[in-house]
């Protein structure tokens, strides 16, 4: 008994199919407009810190709050802009961008090396005990 498909093939796949951008570029896109979008969990981002005006969209919700058929959607989805979407190394950001692509969301992309790599590149980030953008 086995799987016919591992999540590295499958991760491949996706970046087949979608587009990757740099850190570099997403701070571009970001001060152009886009949002970017932290698939992490909420722990994740009160551990590691997160990218400054990112939206927070758990994974495990990505789909439902695009959708705006979805009881859960969100308007933040329905905006006319770019969506870049991250995780800590582009695994699940990859799967998550190739679905909602696939449900129609666009323009769209996420970034390469996800989190891990906007720390390498000593990109602005903040971080607050609760993972959560702090109150104006």
């Amino acid at each position: 008994m086995g799987i016919a498909r591992g999540v590295r093939e499958l991760v491949a796949e996706a970046d087949a199919a979608i587009e990757t951008v740099t850190v570099a570029a997403a701070l571009e896109r970001q001060q152009a407009g886009a949002l970017i979008v932290d698939l992490r969990d909420i722990r994740e981002r009160a551990r590691e810190g997160f990218i400054p005006g990112s939206f927070h969209a758990p994974r495990g919700m990505i789909e439902f709050w695009v959708d705006p058929g979805s009881p859960y959607f969100k308007e933040v989805f329905g905006e006319e802009r770019e969506f870049i979407f991250h995780c800590a190394s582009g695994w699940r950001s990859a799967l998550a961008t190739k679905a909602v692509q696939d449900m129609g969301l666009a323009p769209l992309s996420h970034i390469d090396g996800g989190f891990t790599a906007w720390k390498k590149a000593e990109a602005p980030m903040l971080r607050t005990e609760d993972g959560r953008e702090p109150r104006a």
